[in-house]
């Protein structure tokens, strides 16, 4: 009987906060805001991807130890790739202001 009434109680009180949070406001995002989200994904993308790389060949090389050190590796490459179109996009940014 306490089971049933304390999963009634939870599920009343989930579904009534959850459309309290549906009628809120959504915050308009400014375009710097939007381009720092599109940076950071592009990011991850490129780390995560080399890092994914990295695992996949050190598995078919070495296993999964292989695997691992694979991964640290293209995750340390994408990081680095990261960094370098990073320091472009900027020196790009930099000769159209001149």
């Amino acid at each position: 009987m306490r089971k049933s009434v304390l999963v009634t109680w939870l599920t009343a009180s989930t579904m009534l906060l959850g459309s309290a949070t549906a009628f809120a406001e959504e915050k308009v995002k400014s375009q710097t805001e939007t381009q720092r989200r599109h940076d950071k994904k592009r990011s991850v993308e490129r780390v995560g991807g080399g890092a994914a790389g990295g695992a996949l060949i050190g598995a078919l090389a070495g296993g999964g130890k292989g695997a691992a050190i694979g991964a640290v590796a293209g995750g340390g490459g994408g990081y680095a790739y990261d960094k370098y179109k990073k320091h472009q996009k900027k020196e790009k940014e930099k000769r159209n202001q001149q």
